[in-house]
C-alpha cells in the first residue's frame, strides 16, 4: 500500500472510532466542506476536455494510477494537490466544472474551474484557447447563482463561506509566454520593443493576482489559499529546454538556478501581497494564505531518498525529457513505477510528489479551515 493510501485509509478508521467515541480528532473537526479550484494544469481535472485546446490528457497513460485506471483530464498518473484537499476535508476527488453530469445536489463538493495552459496573464490564454483566469472567476458566478436556485440562497451562501477556495496559476506564464515563444514585450519612447524584465513581468502579474482574489472574495469566498510557483528551473522540460546554470553542463541536468531565483523572488512578492490583502479584509472571517509548492518540491529534489522518491529530473513517461500531452500517449513507453518518480510527465509532478507537497503544507490547511 502506497504511503497516501495508508495515510488516508487511517484518517478515515481514526473517524469512525471517534465517532463511536464522540471525541473527534483535532483534524476532523474541519470535515464536510466543499472546495473550489482556479488555475491551470496543476489543478485541471479534465475541462480542457470540452475545450478546443490542445493541452489535453484524456487518454492513457494518463490517469493509470487514478480511480479504476482511467485517464481523466488530469495531467498525472492519479490525484493532484486539490484532490487530496478535497479528500481531507470530506469530499471526493474534485469534478471539472465542464462534466455535463456535474451534481449540484452533491455537499460537500470539489468543483474544478481550472484550464490547462491557462495563467493570470491574458496572453497565456490566448496562446493556447484555455479558459482565462477572470473567465474562470466568470464560470463561478455562474456556478453559484445555479447552486442559489438549487439550495436555496441562504444554505449555498453558507456552503460558499464555508468552502476552501484553491488558486494555482502562473507557471504557465513564465513557461509559455515569459520563456516560451511569445516573449512579452513593451515599447519604449523611440517604439523599439523591448524585453520585459522578470521584475516587470512579476508586478504585472501580481496585480492580476490581487484583482482574482479580490473577485474571489467579492463572490463571497473566506477562505482562499494561493499557490506560490514551484521551482521553475527543476521543471524537467525548462532543463531541458533552457540554458544550463552558468559553469553546469546541459548533460548534468541539475536545476537551473537563475530560473529558481525568479521563482523565490516571485514567491516573496506573493506571500506580502497575500498578507495585505489579509488586512484588507480582516473581519467576516477572512483568512487568505500561501501555500508552498517551491520549498517542498525542492526538498524533495535535493533528498530524494527520504521521501522514497529514485528519479527527480526526468518524468516517467518517455525520455521524461520533454514529453508533455499528446506526446505523453499510449504509444509512448513508461517507467514500472511512477511512486519512484517525483515527475509523471516533463512538466507535471507525480501523485505521490504531489502528495508529499500537499503533506507539507497540511498545517497551513489546518489553519485557513479553523480561523
Amino acid at each position: 500500500m502506497s504511503p497516501y493510501k495508508h495515510s488516508l485509509l487511517c484518517l478515515f478508521v481514526l473517524f469512525f472510532v471517534s465517532k463511536a467515541q464522540d471525541e473527534p480528532p483535532r483534524t476532523l473537526k474541519y470535515l464536510f466542506r466543499s472546495v473550489y479550484s482556479f488555475g491551470d494544469s496543476f489543478v485541471d481535472p479534465g475541462n480542457n476536455n470540452y475545450l478546443p485546446n490542445v493541452a489535453k490528457s484524456n487518454f492513457p497513460p494518463y490517469g493509470r494510477d487514478f480511480v479504476n485506471k482511467q485517464p481523466t483530464g488530469r495531467f498525472s498518473n492519479g490525484k493532484l494537490f486539490p484532490d487530496f484537499v478535497a479528500i481531507y476535508l470530506g469530499s471526493e476527488y474534485q469534478r471539472p466544472y465542464m462534466d455535463p453530469m456535474l451534481n449540484l445536489t452533491e455537499q460537500p463538493t470539489a468543483v474544478s474551474f481550472a484550464s490547462a495552459t491557462s495563467g493570470y496573464d491574458p496572453s497565456t490564454t490566448n496562446k493556447s484557447n484555455a479558459t482565462s483566469m477572470l473567465d474562470q472567476l466568470e464560470e463561478f458566478k455562474v456556478y453559484k447563482g445555479k447552486l442559489q436556485r438549487k439550495l436555496g440562497k441562504r444554505i449555498a451562501n453558507r456552503e460558499i463561506r464555508r468552502a476552501l477556495f484553491y488558486v494555482n496559476a502562473g507557471s504557465d506564464d513564465f513557461a509559455l509566454s515569459y520563456f516560451g515563444d511569445g516573449n512579452p514585450t513593451t515599447t519604449s519612447s523611440g517604439s523599439i520593443p523591448q524585453k520585459i524584465t522578470p521584475e516587470e513581468y512579476e508586478q504585472s502579474l501580481l496585480k492580476r493576482v490581487k484583482q482574482f482574489v479580490q473577485g474571489l472574495w467579492y463572490q463571497g469566498a473566506r477562505k482562499i489559499a494561493v499557490n506560490g510557483l514551484p521551482p521553475l528551473g527543476c521543471i524537467p522540460i525548462g532543463i531541458t529546454r533552457l540554458p544550463p546554470t552558468p559553469g553546469n553542463s546541459q548533460d548534468a541536468r541539475n536545476c537551473v538556478e537563475y530560473v529558481n531565483a525568479i521563482s523565490k523572488d516571485f514567491n516573496l512578492l506573493l506571500q506580502d501581497e497575500l498578507k495585505a490583502l489579509q488586512n484588507k479584509f480582516p473581519k467576516f472571517g477572512t483568512k487568505i494564505a500561501y501555500i508552498d509548492f517551491e520549498q517542498p518540491l525542492l526538498d524533495i529534489i535535493q533528498n530524494p531518498d527520504e521521501y522514497d522518491f529514485s528519479e527527480v529530473n526526468k518524468g516517467c513517461c518517455g525520455t521524461g525529457l520533454y514529453e508533455i500531452g499528446v506526446q505523453c500517449n499510449e504509444t509512448t513507453p513508461v517507467c514500472a513505477d511512477a511512486s519512484e518518480y517525483v515527475f509523471w510527465d516533463a512538466a507535471h509532478p507525480s501523485e505521490d510528489a504531489y502528495y508529499a507537497i500537499f503533506q507539507s503544507n497540511l498545517a497551513t490547511i489546518d489553519q485557513i479551515i479553523k480561523f
